[in-house]
């Protein structure tokens, strides 16, 4: 049988399983606020991302019921929000006679988009 009393050895924890005790839940403490930041810096940026993509879909409506012949003479600064938008066209013609344009939209220090459309050379009659 054991006594009812243990030794003073075993009792508490010792200095040393306090010091890693500590280090554990630090790390996992940092790693759980660095993953919060993360996220908060993400969901910050989402109505800047939401307007860039508004902006490219405005555009490839336009170059698809005004063509590619007169949508390129477009304006390449465009506002929306608070926000100053760069829109760029790459362009490039496929075998059905329709031209797939990649729509780039950019701001300096936010979040862009990236849009694939497709919109004849002349306007549709």
């Amino acid at each position: 049988m054991r006594p009812l009393v243990s030794s003073a050895k075993e009792r508490g924890i010792t200095l040393l399983e306090l010091m890693i005790a500590i280090v554990v839940l630090s790390v996992g403490t940092l790693a759980v606020i660095r993953t919060l930041d993360h996220s908060t810096r993400q969901i910050g940026e989402a109505p800047a991302r939401f307007l860039a993509l508004s902006v490219a879909q405005n555009r490839g409506q336009e170059l698809a019921v005004m063509g590619l012949a007169l949508g390129r003479n477009l304006p390449v600064r465009v506002s929306q929000g608070p926000y100053e938008w760069d829109v760029s066209l790459d362009p490039e013609k496929t075998d059905s006679g329709l031209y797939e344009i990649t729509i780039t939209v950019s701001s300096d220090g936010l979040p862009g988009a990236l849009l694939v459309s497709y919109a004849p050379w002349e306007p549709p009659r």
